[in-house]
């Protein structure tokens, strides 16, 4: 096992820079997670460090040893792809033993290690099967399996459920997160899906255009966002946002901070309350109710235009067109800088 180290890492196509110099600490054992909207860098940060990537500049040290130059065969990592990329006309023990006996590894260690890994993922019963009669879950779940049976220093994962239906993603998360636990080895995780995040990571990396916008666990980030982008983000559904202008009449008066020209206001929709109008801090007028049984999200627009979510524990009565009035509570108000976007502390 191994931790890593980036210094500076930076990546161009020709003049055009897609990272911009990223410093990252990764500890040894540690479930981290990139996540970010398409686009900001997180596979790309991902295949340099698996090597599928050169650097432009900077560093990418696994352990004590800088990888720059290593070849990716060479790294001590094992990557799984979002595609499964499971070879069509081998077994699922056969794929999974591949690697191993490209590098010559002795065909009783090849024996043990698949056996192990499938023992691990319950695959025991497939291992005869060709990768066409398994379902998605049981290939990502031979994908895994390769990766284990190289016993890497580190697990990169590039956004693996994505092929999956929601009940198979929900399944295989607890999987991955339950082998974390077994095996103990440093994971890297590639996502643009902030629930897998947050239910997985130890440390979460927000990333936006090549840049790192925030580093931390997942209740850090969602309870102190660095900025309005991280607010968003983190959190779902992401946090609402108001000026001084879309607040109800009176609501300067109960808020900590003064919300105007430089500050605004930032509501996570699970923190509303229903009140009073007199007591309200924003309103709005009812456009729509989602009925999830466990709870209700209920759409609304301000007077001054603005769309914002209220998650209720159960759907309100009144009718649509209905104006309805919240607060919440102050320590669970965030206010940012309108035109940095950076929070308030």
């Amino acid at each position: 096992m191994a931790g890593l180290t980036l210094r500076g890492v930076r990546k161009s196509y020709g003049t055009t820079e897609v990272m911009h110099g990223v410093d990252l600490d990764i500890e040894d054992g540690e479930f981290v997670v990139f996540v970010g909207p398409s686009g900001c860098g997180k596979s790309t940060l991902l295949r340099m460090i698996a090597g599928l990537e050169d650097i432009t500049d900077g560093t990418v040290a696994i352990g004590d040893t800088v990888v720059n130059e290593v070849a990716a065969s060479k790294r001590g990592v094992a990557m799984v792809f979002q595609t499964y990329a499971l070879y069509p006309h081998m077994t699922v023990k056969q794929n999974m033993s591949f690697g191993l006996k490209q590098i010559k590894t002795p065909k009783d260690e090849i024996e043990r290690r698949v056996s192990a890994a499938a023992e691990i993922l319950q695959i025991d019963d497939y291992l005869d099967r060709s990768p066409r009669n398994l379902s998605g879950g049981q290939r990502q779940r031979v994908a895994i399996g390769r990766a284990i049976v190289r016993d890497p220093d580190v697990f990169l994962f590039d956004e693996p459920l994505s092929n999956l239906d929601a009940a198979l993603r929900v399944q295989t998360r607890l999987e991955i997160a339950r082998l974390h636990e077994r095996l103990e080895t440093t994971m890297i995780y590639v996502t643009h899906d902030q629930v897998e995040a947050m239910t997985l990571a130890d440390k979460i990396v927000v990333l936006r255009d090549g840049l790192i916008e925030q580093v931390g666990s997942p209740i850090d980030l969602y309870e102190n966002p660095a900025n309005a982008f991280v607010a968003q983000f983190i959190g779902s559904p992401k946090m609402n946002f108001f000026t001084k202008a879309d607040l109800a009449k009176g609501a300067e008066k109960r808020l900590s901070k003064p919300v105007g020209e430089t500050l605004q206001l930032g509501m996570r929709p699970e923190h509303f309350v229903q009140c009073a109008a007199k007591d309200a801090l924003v309103q709005g007028r009812l456009d729509l109710i989602e009925n999830l049984g466990e709870y209700a999200l209920v759409h609304l627009t301000t007077e001054t235009g603005v769309e914002f979510i209220a998650k209720m524990d159960k759907a309100p009565t009144e009718k649509k067109g209905t104006v309805m009035s919240f607060n919440i509570p102050s320590e669970l108000a965030h206010y940012f800088n309108i035109e940095t976007g950076l929070r308030d502390a």
